[in-house]
């Protein structure tokens, strides 16, 4: 039996932000590069480096969350 607070309501909230989390960390990359080559006038650079900086971001969150998903478990299993 799942002893820990919030239980599944709780992974299921957190599951839920890992896709979120990839999709608003691109959004941003992407409104940071738009708003630097208006700046800037270098139109489309800054706008891919700082979508392909957004994409790895969101995805090495993504990692992170599935190595974090990962751990409990084994800590489950090995209790």
């Amino acid at each position: 039996m799942d002893k820990k607070p919030g239980g599944i309501w709780k992974d299921l909230l957190e599951a839920s932000t890992a896709p979120l989390n990839l999709v608003v960390s691109t959004f941003i990359g992407l409104a940071i590069g738009y708003g630097l080559d208006s700046l800037f006038h270098t139109s489309p650079y800054l706008t891919i480096i700082f979508l392909i900086l957004g994409i790895i971001s969101g995805f090495r969150d993504l990692f992170r969350f599935a190595r974090r998903q990962t751990k409990d478990e084994d800590d489950k299993e090995n209790k």
